[in-house]
């Protein structure tokens, strides 16, 4: 019953951030993307401050300065940069699927940061999904858009923060990391704000699907740290890829996204692979 729960609340939480990239989309085309980031940003810290303090916690824990959550804090930026470039400036399916290799980055990182052992069959599963990267970005080809880097970039960007996220001090809790994540949001979106500039004073719609972004991703945030203190993790990660199916659907629907075979096929691979890494990985651990 418990992994039932689990997943679905995953589902959830895939569902919300789905619907957080739609509203980030959606703004970018009314106000500059930097101002987005940053106004994204302070709504989030305002949620998760508001939770933290009704919890007893402390807003600012010393073990902020602790080396691990520095370099997942950094990575952060990293992350929120190319991927909030990536969905504002190419088609949000595209964007979603290249995200989806973050797990596959993760496994190949974990082999070289942390000495896990990956085996023959998953490392060939990694390299099948970064087949499956390339043939939704076509370098060389006709269809190739050059913006795509930027999510490749985020891509990269997220698989690093998960990883530091492993070595962060247990001492803190999921609240206060997402606290210090959506604090990072602002010199972010400082940094997009003055490197590629636009409009700067937002009207009325965008001001909505900011704070579209920021309900639906604080709700993300909340389902899925709940999804994954339910059950087992290896029956609920998986579930993690049906965020493409919904970024397909509102691509479809709010922006009028028809993607090609091309794209499809390179998704599937992604996934598929991710899959079979998730459930090769949990045989490997069980025998």
């Amino acid at each position: 019953m418990e992994n039932l729960r689990g997943s679905v609340l995953m589902v959830i939480a895939m569902a919300a951030f789905a619907m957080e990239d739609m509203f980030v989309k959606s703004a970018s085309t009314h106000v500059a993307v930097g101002l987005v980031l940053m106004l994204f940003g302070l709504g989030g810290m305002v949620v998760f401050a508001t939770l933290i303090t009704a919890r007893g916690q402390r807003l600012l824990h010393p073990a902020l300065l602790s080396k691990p959550l520095l370099i997942k804090l950094a990575l952060e930026v990293v992350g929120r940069l190319g991927y909030t470039l990536g969905i504002a400036l190419t088609p949000l399916s595209n964007a979603a699927a290249i995200l989806q290799a973050t797990p596959l980055v993760v496994v190949a990182g974990a082999a070289v940061v942390f000495s896990e052992r990956v085996g023959m069959r998953r490392w060939i599963a990694v390299g099948i999904g970064f087949l499956g990267v390339l043939i939704v970005l076509r370098p060389g080809l006709d269809g190739f858009v050059p913006a795509a880097l930027w999510t490749v970039l985020g891509m990269l960007g997220f698989a690093g923060r998960d990883l530091a996220t492993r070595a962060c001090p247990p001492v803190l809790s999921n609240f206060q990391l997402s606290f210090y994540g959506f604090m990072m949001l602002i010199p972010t979106g400082a940094l997009i704000l003055m490197i590629f500039g636009g409009p700067t004073l937002p009207d009325l719609i965008a001001l909505r699907d900011i704070a579209g972004a920021v309900a639906f991703g604080s709700f993300a945030y909340w389902s899925l740290t709940k999804a994954m203190r339910m059950g087992e993790v290896s029956v609920i990660t998986p579930f993690r890829y049906t965020r493409l199916i919904f970024a397909l659907i509102l691509g479809a629907v709010v922006f009028g996204e028809r993607p090609d075979t091309a794209m499809i096929a390179g998704a599937l691979l992604i996934v598929a692979s991710g899959l079979y890494t998730l459930l090769e990985g949990r045989r490997a651990r069980r025998a």
